[in-house]
């Protein structure tokens, strides 16, 4: 998953809270982005200039998926 963190206050958010990118979409050239909370707790949307403007890349994080017989 891709990590974001905040540049500045943002929505109630505070400066370096960070949100993982989890949809995007686009539709007649415009793009829509689902970001949620680290702890997983609040989902944000924002368009592509708001999260230009609003987060920073930090990188990529590997999610392991643990696999239980049934």
């Amino acid at each position: 998953m891709k990590v974001y963190k905040l540049k500045r206050k943002f929505r109630g958010y505070k400066k370096g809270t960070q949100f993982y990118l989890v949809a995007q979409s686009e539709f007649i050239g415009v793009k829509e982005f689902v970001l949620r909370t680290k702890d997983l707790a609040d989902r944000v949307s924002v368009n592509e200039s708001e999260l230009f403007q609003n987060f920073i890349f930090i990188g990529v994080k590997t999610v392991n998926v643990e696999q239980k017989d049934i």
